[in-house]
């Protein structure tokens, strides 16, 4: 579909203006000239509709839109005799994290833990209806002026027995390297706990103002988080409470069984940090492995983390060429 102006009307919609513009879509504000409600509609580029894979998740993203039903989650309002493939959303006043972020650097360690905990309850009752994010990040959560939050975009989010996704749709449905969990990162299909490691980068980046790992390019910052452990944020930061920092290695644990199992387990401690027991001697200095001889054991180790990584990146080039 074309670019729409402002004015031109699309079925029973007349669009104000274009919102945003990104590889896959563009969102505009429109009214419904039915009864002038405001709403935001979704767009899908024309190479979108053209691939079957890309279209699959656009159709995904409108089916779970249509299905849940929290204020902290984004609506999709049920529209029929589209005239053209699009998504009618509830619209939003407010503004991404991302650019809250952007803008302040660090936020106000209260502020950052009451968004936290607004997200882990919208987590979860999305993962008690079995629908998995995969793309928690900064630019897929809206704030309103009164610090209430709403996630939006679950192109990528999975609901459970989904089928597996093959190579060539992997680079549109692993999330963002910055955010992505450990286990997604060496191939697996990832669970609740994921959306949960992604939402603990998230935190650590509101109270520091840097994601807990960086690198030159998305395969060093993907392959650092399997095998370093996250940084102290309270040696960044000193503000941050020797409860808040358990939390966050709570959350960033590396291997998903040691992880907050649910978001409701996050929350809780998020709003009970002085019930939060230190675990003496956890505070870690550096997110580099402990220096060790490269004997055999230690290599194997290396080979069996790099594989998985290779592979994501060439995964990622099929993707790219289909």
């Amino acid at each position: 579909m074309k670019t729409l102006e402002p004015g031109e009307l699309l079925d029973n919609f007349r669009i104000e203006k274009m919102v945003s513009h990104s590889g896959m879509a563009t969102i505009y504000r429109a009214t419904d000239t039915r009864d002038n409600t405001v709403v935001a509609i979704k767009v899908p580029h024309p190479q979108m509709e053209a691939d079957p894979v890309l279209a699959d998740r656009f159709n995904r993203e409108q089916e779970i839109g249509l299905t849940t039903d929290h204020p902290s989650v984004l609506k999709m309002l049920p529209s029929d005799d589209h005239s053209a493939l699009y998504m009618v959303m509830e619209w939003v006043e407010g503004d991404l994290l991302r650019n809250i972020m952007t803008e302040q650097k660090q936020l106000p360690i209260e502020q950052a833990v009451a968004i936290t905990s607004q997200v882990c309850d919208a987590l979860e009752y999305l993962h008690k209806h079995g629908i998995i994010h995969r793309d928690l990040k900064p630019e897929n959560i809206m704030i309103d002026s009164h610090d209430n939050i709403k996630l939006i975009d679950f192109g990528i989010a999975m609901k459970e027995n989904a089928r597996r996704l093959t190579f060539t749709s992997m680079s549109q449905t692993l999330g963002t390297p910055d955010y992505i969990s450990p286990e997604q990162v060496q191939g697996k299909r990832g669970d609740a706990r994921s959306d949960i490691y992604s939402l603990g980068v998230i935190l650590y980046e509101m109270l520091v103002g840097s994601v807990p790992f960086s690198g030159a390019n998305p395969f060093t910052v993907m392959n650092a988080r399997v095998i370093a452990d996250a940084p102290s944020a309270r040696k960044q930061r000193k503000e941050i409470t020797p409860a808040l920092q358990e939390i966050l290695y709570r959350a960033l644990e590396r291997d998903p069984h040691h992880r907050y199992s649910t978001a409701h387990e996050f929350q809780w401690d998020l709003e009970h940090q002085e019930q939060v027991g230190v675990e003496e001697g956890r505070e870690r200095n550096s997110p580099r492995l402990r220096k060790v001889g490269l004997n055999k054991k230690t290599l194997l180790y290396v080979a069996v983390i790099a594989v998985p990584v290779a592979l994501f990146g060439l995964m990622l080039l099929l993707a790219r060429g289909h």
